[in-house]
């Protein structure tokens, strides 16, 4: 008899680490995927490590005989910075392996008889404003607005939303007697600030980078304009949203793509408030015109009334608390150790 599990793919990167940490506490049996290891700490919390990729199919074939997976958590993927330079290798993962999953979702609903409930995390990389006075106007961008990004991350992410409200709803739609099985769930993610990972490669790390860099005692040359502003959010509220958006009733749900956010910083705002926690940081500014023109293309805030209105979101640090109370007394203890 196979046994019933949650999977967590990508579950060693910033959102898996936090991920497993906190499914543990309420999850019976956790699986986990990723192509590295996963951290020591964190082994011991889960049922089987499978180590490879999501671009495998017969891994998922061996995983799907094994086990009976209920819900899954796709965290896997290239992210943005490192897309840029292997735009191909990108979309074989952040396609390919998010095709690969829901294929897999699809044979576990069909095995079990009732959906699986697919969490995807996407990004405001979906989002494409054409330039600082149309970002200006805009405000609190809605799901629907300004989709039209310029990476190959947001053209990913984007696509496979389209892909999972597809699977959820229309899948195989001319074949007879064969309904879909993939209950298909995304938030969309502002830029993530995580206490106890390192930054990642994203395009919006340099609010953490400077946090690392100042505790370190170590010089930070911002990439970004001190007026750059898009929205953030605290890693443990990205955490708490993947799994209130998977354990909300699907009828309540009017959307496969959320909107969520807390607070909207620029990094000047950011930079001051390194500052008054450690006031001989060096934080400085060498605009990588390139990235800049990324993060420029990224609303300064998003619209997630949905999200609140349909599963109860409501992050739980706004800038100060995230700062003052998480991160930066987190990251301290951390160098001090």
């Amino acid at each position: 008899m196979r046994k019933p599990v949650v999977l967590i793919t990508g579950a060693g990167g910033e959102i898996g680490h936090a991920l497993v940490a906190g499914l543990a506490r309420s999850e019976t049996g956790i699986i986990t995927l990723d192509v590295n290891p996963l951290d020591a700490r964190l082994t011991p919390l889960v049922a089987r490590e499978f180590l490879g990729s999501i671009t495998d199919a017969n891994l998922l074939d061996r995983m799907l005989a094994e086990f009976e997976v209920n819900s899954v958590f796709h965290l896997a993927a290239l992210l943005s910075t490192r897309s840029e330079f292997t735009p191909l290798a990108a979309h074989q993962v952040n396609v390919g392996g998010t095709l690969n999953l829901l294929e897999f979702a699809q044979k576990q609903g069909e095995s079990h008889g009732r959906p699986v409930v697919f969490v995807y995390p996407s990004s405001i990389a979906t989002y494409g404003l054409p330039d600082l006075a149309a970002k200006s106007r805009a405000g609190a961008v809605r799901e629907d607005d300004f989709q039209h990004p310029t990476t190959m991350y947001g053209c990913n992410k984007l696509y496979c939303e389209e892909l999972g409200r597809y699977y959820a709803r229309h899948y195989k739609q001319l074949s007879v007697d064969l309904m879909p099985r993939v209950d298909f769930r995304s938030v969309r993610f502002p830029g993530l600030i995580s206490a106890t990972t390192m930054p990642a490669g994203g395009t919006s790390d340099y609010a953490p980078e400077m946090i690392h860099a100042a505790a370190k005692g170590e010089h930070y040359a911002c990439f970004v304009r001190p007026d750059t502003t898009i929205p953030f959010m605290a890693m443990p509220d990205a955490v708490r949203a993947l799994t209130t958006l998977a354990a909300t009733p699907r009828e309540r749900l009017t959307r496969t793509a959320y909107n969520v956010t807390a607070f909207s910083r620029s990094a000047a705002q950011i930079r001051d408030e390194v500052l008054a926690a450690f006031p001989q940081a060096q934080i400085t500014y060498k605009i990588d015109e390139k990235r800049q023109g990324i993060v420029d293309s990224w609303p300064a805030d998003v619209d997630d009334r949905a999200a609140r209105a349909d599963w109860g979101f409501q992050p739980e640090y706004d800038f100060d608390r995230a700062f003052r109370e998480y991160l930066i007394p987190t990251i301290s203890t951390y160098y001090r150790a």
